[in-house]
C-alpha cells in the first residue's frame, strides 16, 4: 500500500485482545486497483460513549501521586510514537490507524467531573488534562468537551494542570486567565522539534510548531505558568535540537522544560518501526538500534524509573544536554505551585440570600 499521508501509522496491528484479525489481502487491492475503488476513504470517524467515571487515579512512581482526565480515547492528532495507543485495545480497536481514525468521546464529561468534586470523599489532588489522549485535538473545537470541564473547575476553584500539541487551547485564554489569578492552572505544550518537516512525520495532525511557539508566548505573556516538554526525544531525528528549542522557548516565556526518551512498548514497536522503515527509509537502522541502545537492546521498556529517561550512554548524552539547557537558559525560573486551599464543593453561582 502506499504511504497513507495525513497520518502517523500506516497500519492496523492485530488487537491482543480479540481472536480473529482483519487481513487485507493482495488479491483485494488486486480487484480494488483494476476496479478503481478506493481500499480506505482514510476518513476519522466519531462515537459516543457514556462512562460513569472521568477521574481516573494514577499511582506511577515516575509521575507520583495524581488523577488524570481524558474526555477522549483515541486522537486524531497520530503521533507516531504516543504511548496512548495500545490503550485503544481495550476499546476493541487496533492502535494502529484505529486509534486516529476512530475517536470516542464523553459528552457528559463536565457532570461526571462535577459530581466527582462535590462528593463527600473527595479531596483536593492534582488533576491532569490529556493524561492519556489530547484534550485539544481536533474534534474539540466542535464539542468543547474540556471547555466545559474547564468551567466546573473554575466555579469549583479547584486545581489542575493540562498538556496539549493544539493551539486550541487559545480558544479558552479567558478561563485559563482567570484561573492563573489564583494559581489553578498549569500548562505543558508538547514540542518536540522546531523543524516543521519533522513534525509532519511524527505528528501529521498536530498544531504547527509556528503556532504553538506563538502558544507558548501568548500563553507567558497572559501570566499562565507555562511548560514545554520535549517529549519524546527519538534518537536521530530529533535528539539534536535540544539546546536551540529549550533556548527559543525559554525567550518565549516558559518557565521549564522536560523531556522522556521513547519507548515502544506492545504494538507501537511494529507500528513505530513499519512506519520509520517507510518515512526515514535511509536511516531507520540506525534510529531503531539508538532506541535499542537506550533500553538495554529493546525497542520497549516497563521498568518505573527507566522507562521515562532510559539507560546506557547515549541516554546518559540526553540528560547531560538538558542539564546543561537548563543552567544556560530557565536558571533563575520558579517553579510553579497550584494552590489547593480554595477549593470549595459548596460552591455555587447563587447569590447569597443575606448577601
Amino acid at each position: 500500500m502506499e504511504y497513507i499521508k495525513g497520518r502517523g501509522a500506516q497500519v492496523n496491528t492485530h488487537n491482543r485482545f480479540l481472536q480473529h484479525e482483519y487481513i487485507i489481502r493482495d488479491d483485494f487491492l488486486n480487484y480494488c486497483e483494476a476496479e478503481n475503488e478506493k481500499v480506505d476513504t482514510n476518513k476519522t470517524s466519531y462515537l459516543e460513549i457514556f462512562p460513569k467515571t472521568i477521574i481516573n487515579k494514577v499511582t506511577s512512581p515516575d509521575i507520583g501521586l495524581f488523577y488524570s482526565m481524558n474526555p477522549y480515547q483515541g486522537c486524531e492528532h497520530g503521533c507516531i510514537y504516543c504511548y496512548a495507543r495500545n490503550t485503544h485495545e481495550y476499546w476493541g480497536y487496533s492502535a494502529g490507524l484505529d486509534f486516529e481514525r476512530k475517536i470516542l468521546y464523553k459528552s457528559n464529561a463536565a457532570e461526571l467531573l462535577e459530581k466527582k468534586l462535590r462528593s463527600r470523599s473527595w479531596e483536593p489532588h492534582g488533576i491532569m488534562f490529556s493524561g492519556n489522549t489530547d484534550c485539544y485535538q481536533p474534534i474539540e473545537k466542535k464539542l468543547g468537551i474540556t471547555r466545559e470541564m474547564l468551567q466546573v473547575l473554575l466555579k469549583l476553584k479547584h486545581p489542575a494542570s493540562m498538556i496539549t500539541k493544539n493551539a486550541l487551547i487559545l480558544r479558552d485564554l479567558d478561563i485559563l486567565k482567570e484561573m492563573a489569578t489564583m494559581n489553578l492552572i498549569s500548562v505543558s505544550i508538547s514540542i518536540t522539534s522546531l523543524s516543521e518537516e519533522t513534525r509532519r512525520s511524527l505528528e501529521p495532525r498536530t498544531a504547527s510548531i509556528k503556532k504553538r511557539l506563538e502558544t507558548v508566548k501568548i500563553l507567558a505573556e497572559n501570566g499562565i505558568p507555562v511548560n514545554v516538554m520535549m517529549a519524546p526525544i527519538i534518537p536521530a531525528i530529533n535528539n539534536h535540537e535540544i539546546l536551540r528549542l529549550v533556548k527559543t522557548v525559554a525567550e518565549l516565556g516558559a518557565r521549564s522544560v522536560g523531556y522522556t526518551i521513547v519507548r515502544l512498548n506492545g504494538a507501537i514497536g511494529r507500528i513505530f518501526t513499519d512506519w520509520v522503515r517507510k518515512a526515514y527509509p535511509d536511516r531507520a537502522d540506525k534510529i531503531i538500534h539508538q532506541i535499542q541502545d537506550c533500553h538495554d537492546g529493546k525497542l520497549n521498556e516497563s521498568r518505573y524509573g527507566k522507562r521515562m529517561r532510559g539507560e546506557g550512554k547515549f541516554a546518559e548524552q540526553i540528560s547531560d544536554q538538558f542539564k546543561l539547557a537548563k543552567r544556560l537558559y530557565l536558571k533563575d525560573v520558579e517553579p510553579t505551585k497550584l494552590d489547593f486551599s480554595l477549593f470549595d464543593k459548596h460552591q455555587t453561582n447563587q447569590m447569597s440570600l443575606f448577601s
